[in-house]
């Protein structure tokens, strides 16, 4: 029987082969939340199972707010008539509404190396590069998730979230961008629990950058392979 060093070793070992690319599904209208999440889940369970493969689904929500697994109540400040919903993702509470796109990631990490912090890296790092596409320098900060735009004199402004879960070795869930949503929504909540006067949201259209949805999802699909390294 192998001991516990060798199971472990076994479990983080890098694939010999490189895991091919994902299917990619882009909704050209509002998804509800709560079917997102049903058909994130189901999928899921396919993969897991081996009935179906990699999927990157990129969504927009009509405007909600939801809480992650680590949200405080305290932190929903005024929902003004927006929906809440209680989510198994990680982190606090966040905004989704038109203008934003959500890129739900479901990858199979038993063949990309069953390692979380790496896959949340890579969540991140395809943000930046996403980003550099439009001319924007986003920015990783310690102790705070997601991703960050330097506005100068102390200023720094969120224009990308993170939550995740991980079932079987298999993620859903993943990364919010902000294209053009209604930034005064977000002032309804503490944004994944970061409070001060010197942190904000910001948007690539709050930013100067004229871009439809459609660059950004070219932009996406275009770093996605850098940012896995595929």
């Amino acid at each position: 029987m192998r001991n516990q060093a060798q199971r472990t070793a076994a479990r983080t070992t890098k694939p010999s082969v490189a895991p091919r690319a994902p299917e990619w599904r882009i909704e050209h209208g509002p998804v509800d939340y709560q079917a997102a999440v049903k058909a994130m889940e189901a999928r899921v369970d396919a993969i897991r199972a081996g009935q179906a493969g990699e999927l990157v689904w990129l969504v927009e929500h009509p405007p909600v707010y939801t809480a992650g697994t680590s949200a405080d109540p305290r932190e929903l400040l005024d929902a003004r008539g927006i929906p809440v919903h209680r989510t198994g993702r990680g982190g606090r509470f966040t905004y989704h509404g038109p203008g934003q796109r959500v890129a739900y990631t479901m990858l199979d990490l038993r063949e990309r190396g069953q390692d979380v912090r790496k896959f949340v890296l890579a969540l991140e790092r395809w943000a930046i590069l996403t980003l550099t596409a439009f001319g924007i320098k986003g920015e990783r900060r310690a102790g705070r998730v997601g991703i960050w735009v330097d506005r100068g004199s102390g200023r720094e402004d969120k224009i990308a979230a993170i939550g995740v879960r991980v079932r079987g070795w298999v993620t859903f869930h993943g990364l919010a961008l902000n294209l053009d949503p209604d930034l005064a929504a977000f002032s309804g909540i503490v944004p994944c629990g970061v409070s001060g006067v010197q942190f904000g949201v910001t948007s690539l259209r709050a930013l100067g950058v004229r871009a439809s949805m459609g660059d950004l999802d070219r932009a996406l699909k275009e770093t996605f392979a850098q940012a896995f390294r595929l």
